[in-house]
């Protein structure tokens, strides 16, 4: 993601099932924007889209 200059500009948002604390620490570390675990409520996932957009 990040790690490669040719798409680290573009935000990622990982929406997965996996719940856990170390899950989402690794994802951040792959270079994921931000984290939400399933479901997520349309509400929270546009917030975040304006979040990483407004960055």
């Amino acid at each position: 993601m990040s790690k490669d200059q040719s798409t680290s500009a573009i935000p990622v948002i990982m929406v997965t099932t996996k719940d856990q604390e170390t899950d989402k620490s690794w994802g951040m570390r792959q270079g994921a924007t931000d984290y939400l675990v399933k479901p997520v409520a349309p509400a929270e996932l546009i917030t975040k889209i304006r979040n990483v957009l407004d960055r």
